[in-house]
């Protein structure tokens, strides 16, 4: 029986650890999805999808974790501590994975946001008022790139 209130008390403790973080990411993840998606329903919706993504992958390492034999001069504490460090040392990798994943979603929008700004900035400043070719008329609207004259 020492056998399975071991395997029991890990598997226990690993669910509420595991839970524990993937709540945290789920409060703490919807800022930044809000952020980068600027939609609240699809942020919100992706949010739960990364969580769920989250709690399947570490309650399946754990549940490997969990019939991991340590060696047999370990008595059922060491066994328990042991396995729970290693719980830990997932939960934190797949915690800083998740978390890289969503600073990299914001980063490329904060991006692609500045790319624009600067995009709409030149063509403004191109067809800004007072811009004059020879001959006195204003310049014609920014031409495609196909249209350019070739040098």
């Amino acid at each position: 029986m020492e056998g399975t209130g071991s395997y029991l008390t890990l598997v226990v403790i690993g669910v509420l650890i595991t839970v524990g973080v993937g709540q945290i990411l789920l409060r703490q993840g919807q800022p930044f999805l809000d952020e980068v998606f600027q939609n609240k329903e699809s942020a919100h919706s992706l949010n739960r999808l990364l969580v769920v993504l989250f709690h399947l992958l570490t309650l399946g390492v754990l549940g490997m974790i969990s019939i991991i034999d340590v060696t047999e001069s370990a008595g059922p504490a060491q066994t328990i501590v042991f396995k729970l460090g290693l719980v830990l040392l997932i939960v934190g990798i797949a915690y800083g994975v998740s978390m890289l994943v969503l600073l990299r979603l914001r980063e490329r929008r904060r991006q692609q946001t500045v790319s624009a700004e600067i995009d709409q900035k030149i063509a403004e400043q191109r067809r800004g008022p007072g811009r004059f070719r020879r001959g006195g008329t204003p310049d014609p609207e920014p031409r495609t790139p196909s249209e350019q004259p070739e040098d």
